[in-house]
Order: C-alpha cells, then sequence, then structure tokens
C-alpha cells in the first residue's frame, strides 16, 4: 500500500510558460506569485540587527512587545475586545493554514472535515491532507462569497472548522464576514479568517472577522503583503483565547516559532502605516493600468474588491491555453485558475505586484 504522495506545487508546472516568455525582448514580466518586488523600508531592516534576540530562544508564542503590537494594530482595523492574551506568533501564515488542521483534529478526534471556499488557495485542502482530515470546497456564488446553504448537513456535522479569505486570493471576492460568523456559531463550527489582504481593499474599508467578538473566532494575519517581509515569516493568529492557548501550546512542543529579531522588526512594521499607503497606491496604479493592457489586446478585466491580483476569464481555450497565449503574446506569466480548486477553471491568476517598470514594459509590448 503506498502512502501520501504529494502534487507537483503549483510554481513547478508552469515552467513551459516561462520558457515562452523568456523569449520576449526584456524577458518574462513574472506576475504569477504574489510576492514582493519592492524591499521593506530600511527603518525596519534595522531592526533586526539586534544580536541578543538573535542568541536567544523566542517565546514561541511571541514576545509581549510583538503581541501588543499586533493587538494594536488590528484593534486600529476594528477588531474589539482583543488583547496580547488572545494573539500569537506564527512563522508567516503559510505554515498555519498548512498546520491548522492537524491541530484541530488531534482536539477533536472524531471529526475530521474542513471546510473552505471551492476557489482558493490550494493550501486550505492541502492543510486537511497534511493533517489526515477531509476537505470538502463550498461553492461560491455570482460575487465569489461561500453559498452556506449550499454545505451538506453531513459535512456540517462532521466539521473542524470552515476558512474565509477576503479579500479571497485569487478572486479578489469580498466575503459577507458576519454571515458567515453567524451560520458558524449557529452550527458550532469554528471560522477562521485569512486576512492577510486586508489592507488591500479597494470597494471598502479593511474589515477584520475579530469586529464580531472572539467568541469561536480566528484571524490569521501576516507582514508578507502589507511589509513586504514574506522572506521572514512574520504573522499571527488571533481570536478566540482558549483556542488561541491551545494552539500556541501544541505549537510551542512542536518547536514552531518566529525568529527574535523578526519579532523585533515586526513591532516596528506593525505601528507604521506609511510604508503600507505607499504600497497600496502603487498596487492600484498597477491593477489599473494591467486592466489597460488586457484590453489593448482584446481581453476584458474588471477591478477586484480587494488584493491585488486580476481574475481574468480565459478569453481564449481553457485557463491552460489562455496562459500559453498570454505568454506568447506579452511574456506574462500567469497561473491558470483551475490551480484554485475546479471552480477556477477557464481563468487566470495575474499578481499586480511587479514594479512600474514591469508594468511599462507590457505597456510597450501591448502597443
Amino acid at each position: 500500500m503506498s502512502g501520501f504522495v504529494p502534487p507537483p506545487y503549483p510554481q513547478d508546472r508552469l515552467k513551459p510558460l516561462a520558457e515562452i516568455c523568456e523569449t520576449h525582448d526584456g524577458g518574462m514580466v513574472n506576475l504569477s506569485i504574489g510576492a514582493p518586488y519592492v524591499p521593506p523600508p530600511a527603518s525596519l531592516m534595522k531592526l533586526l540587527d539586534d544580536p541578543t534576540a538573535a542568541m536567544k530562544y523566542p517565546p514561541s508564542i511571541g514576545s509581549q512587545e510583538f503581541r501588543n503590537a499586533a493587538a494594536q494594530w488590528l484593534t486600529n482595523l476594528g477588531a474589539s475586545d482583543l488583547d496580547a492574551e488572545g494573539i500569537a506568533a506564527s512563522v508567516g501564515s503559510k505554515e498555519f493554514v498548512a498546520s491548522l488542521p492537524g491541530f484541530l483534529k488531534l482536539r477533536t478526534p472524531d471529526k475530521s472535515t474542513i471546510l473552505y471556499p471551492g476557489v482558493s488557495y490550494p493550501t486550505y485542502e492541502m492543510g486537511a491532507q497534511l493533517g489526515s482530515c477531509k476537505p470538502v470546497a463550498v461553492a461560491t456564488d455570482e460575487l465569489g462569497r461561500m453559498d452556506l446553504a449550499s454545505i451538506a448537513q453531513k459535512d456540517i456535522d462532521d466539521a473542524l472548522c470552515i476558512w474565509v479569505n477576503t479579500p479571497n486570493n485569487p478572486t479578489g471576492a469580498l466575503e459577507d464576514l458576519q454571515a458567515v460568523v453567524e451560520w458558524g456559531r449557529a452550527n458550532g463550527i469554528l471560522v477562521v479568517s485569512d486576512e492577510c489582504y486586508i489592507e488591500f481593499t479597494w470597494e471598502q474599508d479593511a474589515e477584520t472577522i475579530l469586529k464580531y467578538g472572539n467568541d469561536n473566532l480566528l484571524a490569521v494575519h501576516s507582514l508578507s503583503k502589507r511589509s513586504n517581509f514574506a522572506g521572514l515569516r512574520s504573522g499571527f493568529y488571533a481570536g478566540d483565547r482558549e483556542l488561541v492557548h491551545y494552539l500556541s501550546e501544541v505549537r510551542k512542543h512542536g518547536g514552531l516559532m518566529q525568529s527574535g529579531p523578526v519579532q523585533a522588526a515586526s513591532v516596528g512594521a506593525f505601528s507604521d502605516n506609511g510604508h503600507v499607503v505607499e504600497q497600496r497606491a502603487m498596487y492600484q496604479s498597477n491593477l489599473e493600468k494591467l486592466i489597460d493592457v488586457l484590453g489593448s489586446i482584446g481581453v476584458q478585466a474588471e477591478m477586484p474588491g480587494g488584493g491585488f491580483y486580476l481574475w481574468v476569464k480565459a478569453a481564449t481555450g481553457t485557463d491552460w491555453d489562455f496562459a500559453e497565449h498570454l505568454a506568447t503574446e506579452l511574456g506574462v506569466l500567469g497561473i491558470p485558475g483551475s490551480l484554485y480548486g475546479e471552480a477556477g477553471a477557464g481563468h487566470i491568476r495575474l499578481a499586480a505586484v511587479v514594479t512600474p517598470d514591469q508594468i511599462g514594459l507590457l505597456e510597450t509590448r501591448a502597443s
């Protein structure tokens, strides 16, 4: 009997498309991954240079300073009744997304279902598989929101949690958080809100699920997007104090700890909003210019509700065909939508995170 065989990593499947892009004068414009192209502010990087923080084992839960700063930042975005006791550090957010199902199953072994949006970040499904849980994709409506009424009762009865991601990766849809909270509480199901794009919303103000309290709710955050800390791996989870305590104790046994210097730099990042304002302006401009570039080659795209991705319907063939078309026409590398679930087929995701110079190169190619 064979054991678990990991599927090909999504980025690895894009290599043939990348080769096509590289044939263009000026090379590939990589819009496939949401990694930052602009370095973090130098003032924040200086905070990493602390030999004492590097020398000692950091607290797995996060330093008091880190948790205080994160609590204040999220409170400023609308969280209610939140303090350091309801927050713990994570090593970025992806490892938390991937490990949470297994930890929840250890706590409640008679349940195993993980609910998540039908078009979404692949790690929700993979985390369920890694935790020996059952991943169940929830259908989405015409607005890209989860159709909670479509969830089968057997999956509700067996659910360990339901993931919500707003703004959504890859679609940019904005979820009705209040509706998900009310549904979760009515059914006694933990709601976990992945909010790593919270400050990049275009149709409404930033919203955290913790504005509706903490009971049976978790919010997951990362500095990878807001502060370009992707390589530093800084994040946290917050909300239900009993669950935060349980998870922090389990994670401590697993040696899951954010480095001391990164925690120190993160304190500075949470208290500095100026660099985020600049980042927002660049991403909004990139999105608008990308829409124009696509329009000039006959491809329709619309501004997302939030996030920095364009979710574009394939103008020709399958999503893979369309990705090849864009690679050939513009030297653009995007991600076929089927990699975000079966319901994502027929679309492509383009990440508007490159520098304005790279966007300018696409404008030249499209003219």
